[in-house]
């Protein structure tokens, strides 16, 4: 019998900031990346575009109703010599800004916090070697950090003056 032929998949990540522009982000349990950090999202589906995926899996796997607003960064992953992801990470926007998201997918999620860009980048860097950051987070994640090691201008998850409870954020020029 021989081996399946390897192939390129398209994985979808919903950047989906709160109120104060921390984002959503959960430790995967039970699939590749068990044990790290990893934003909502999944497999783009036949037929469905990449913002259309990104709200199917954030309402799939959080429970929040987001609106995809745009493309903020593409990466290539690499697991193996047969497993080749692209991923796509799209801005979303809360529909509803306060709600908390839900572990709706238990067998896939352990739960769901959020950070900010400087918190995510801090842990990434906090460890003394590569194989740290490749421990806490998701393998696009940690490709995401290095081939874009300004994500958070590049996201542009730039608040009002008013940075507490309430801020919106700022509408992308």
């Amino acid at each position: 019998m021989s081996e399946p032929t390897p192939t390129v998949r398209v994985g979808v990540a919903a950047l989906i900031p709160n109120a104060q522009g921390a984002l959503v982000i959960g430790k995967r349990k039970g699939s590749s990346g068990h044990g790290q950090f990893g934003f909502p999202g999944g497999h783009q589906e036949v037929g469905e575009t990449y913002f259309q995926c990104a709200e199917r899996e954030a309402r799939e796997e959080t429970g929040l109703e987001v609106t995809a607003e745009r493309v903020v960064a593409v990466t290539d992953s690499f697991f193996d010599e047969r497993t080749h992801y692209i991923t796509i990470f799209v801005q979303c926007r809360h529909k509803w800004q306060f709600k908390e998201a839900q572990v709706l997918e238990p067998e896939k999620c352990y739960g769901w916090i959020t950070l900010t860009w400087a918190q995510i980048k801090e842990m990434a860097e906090g460890g003394e070697a590569e194989e740290t950051t490749q421990s806490l987070f998701f393998l696009p994640i940690v490709n995401l950090l290095k081939e874009f090691p300004d994500i958070s201008v590049l996201h542009k998850l730039a608040l009002g003056p008013d940075e507490g409870a309430g801020a919106r954020i700022q509408p992308i020029s």
